[in-house]
């Protein structure tokens, strides 16, 4: 967007959180609140953006790392107009209009700043000083009250330490965001005082200011308090969280997700899920996560940075983390893919079975209770229940390599670094510790025997 500057308040300590973590860096639907404000100007294409830094900046620019923004450090926190005047040293040679947004009002969406800007420009050469976005509250405390006269105009913000027993009735409130012409902007920052019950800049000063002046001041009163509440405290937080992830279940299901109960499923900000997918109850789908169509992803399964292909089957209570899933594959119930593996199309992962850092090919099957880690399997494998691939040890990792068609009974070990040839047979109850060739029969237990009475006299002797 032409002549946009962009300024978002990202310096305050959030007391009210009780944390270590900078508030802005606290999480809504998977991502920190800061990148939603940051995610619409990227949309919009400002031409410049400052980041107010102060509490935990150094992790804040951290999770930050896009050359395209400007990180300016507001060493001291005295109030927003503060904050804004140290912005303006990084935007000393821009003129446009500058939008002041907060990184703790993550709800706040692209179709929303859209038209306040138009808003705001709407009267071309003649447009405001200022504009601000205000809300009316049922419960307004905690919050500057918007003040107008007679004739409706607004003329002042008063804060809420500040406010006057009849102001504090008033339930139109100042959201914090606002747009201003950089010219009175750059004039006017310098004339605000400290004069007020916590001792600092108020950048809603700037209102009173310029009505002073006689210039035209625009607000926005929103009809949905929710998009442009502030988050102080976890409570709130996790309010945010429900309103994102409500806005994220109703988009996928407008696209042809079915989600069976949206009020319970869990879905970050950024999943891509294909049309004829099917998500049940208590699901949570994380990360970069990208699923294909026609997937059933039953109750309780957990998701993280993953990509599952077409037709593919979770069952309940499974657990997908960092690995790639061909299609029609199925995995659990009560599975756990941990990072770095690789299911091919049509692979069965049963139920107690945990992989790791694996590829399994083409139609082979881990059905029940089995532990396979660093191994790469080939395709038409059926590896039998309680099977465990040694790979550590104690010091180093190893791999198993388990060739097209082999089969490994139930209870085998096998001992890293080992290879079972194509097509051949481990034995039920097996330990293999050497390479197996392919189309052999390795079995390593003990020739059965059969001692008669033996269980007999044993309790005899007890007597």
């Amino acid at each position: 967007m032409k002549n946009l500057a962009v300024i978002v308040l990202a310096a305050g300590k959030g007391t009210r959180m009780k944390s270590t973590r900078p508030k802005v860096l606290h999480e809504v639907a998977g991502k920190p609140m800061l990148f939603y404000p940051l995610a619409i100007m990227e949309e919009l294409k400002a031409g410049r953006v400052a980041v107010v830094i102060g509490h935990g900046a150094d992790d804040v620019k951290a999770a930050f790392p896009s050359k395209k923004i400007g990180f300016v450090l507001q060493k001291e926190q005295l109030g927003t107009g503060h904050a804004v005047a140290t912005a303006l040293k990084s935007l000393s040679d821009f003129s446009g209009d500058v939008l002041v947004l907060s990184g703790d009002v993550p709800l706040i969406t692209k179709e929303t700043v859209s038209a306040f800007l138009k808003l705001h420009r709407a009267g071309g050469r003649s447009r405001p000083a200022l504009s601000l976005i205000t809300m009316a509250l049922d419960a307004p405390k905690g919050y500057g009250r918007v003040v107008r006269d007679e004739d409706r105009a607004v003329v002042r913000i008063v804060e809420d330490k500040d406010c006057t027993p009849g102001e504090r009735h008033i339930n139109e409130v100042n959201s914090g965001i606002y747009v201003f012409r950089s010219d009175f902007l750059f004039s006017a920052i310098k004339k605000i005082g400290r004069n007020n019950a916590q001792g600092e800049y108020y950048l809603p000063d700037l209102i009173a200011l310029a009505v002073a002046k006689g210039l035209n001041v625009k607000a926005l009163t929103h009809a949905d308090p929710e998009e442009v509440m502030g988050i102080n405290n976890r409570v709130e937080l996790a309010r945010a969280a429900v309103v994102m992830r409500r806005r994220i279940n109703e988009s996928l299901m407008m696209e042809g997700v079915t989600i069976i109960d949206p009020e319970h499923t869990y879905i970050d900000h950024g999943v891509k899920i294909g049309a004829d997918t099917v998500v049940y109850p208590g699901a949570h789908i994380k990360g970069a996560t990208v699923i294909g169509e026609s997937v059933v992803i039953e109750e309780g399964v957990r998701i993280v940075d993953s990509k599952i292909g077409p037709s593919t089957a979770i069952k309940s209570y499974s657990i997908v983390e960092e690995s790639v899933l061909g299609n029609k594959a199925q995995i659990g119930p009560l599975a756990r893919l941990r990072p770095g593996n690789v299911i091919e199309d049509q692979a069965r992962i049963g139920n107690f079975v945990e992989v790791k850092k694996t590829r399994i090919g083409k139609g082979s099957k881990v059905n029940h209770l089995s532990y396979i880690g660093d191994a790469v399997i080939g395709e038409s494998v059926n590896i039998g229940a309680g099977t465990i691939t040694c790979n550590y040890d104690g010091v180093h990792k190893h791999r198993t390599t388990i060739e097209d068609n082999a089969f490994i009974g139930s209870d085998s070990q096998l001992v890293a670094p080992v290879t079972i040839g194509k097509g051949a047979y481990v034995g039920s109850g097996t330990t293999v510790t050497k390479d197996v060739p392919p189309d052999a029969l390795v079995i390593t237990r003990t020739k059965e025997r059969v001692i008669e009475g033996w269980a007999r006299k044993k309790r005899a002797e007890k007597k």
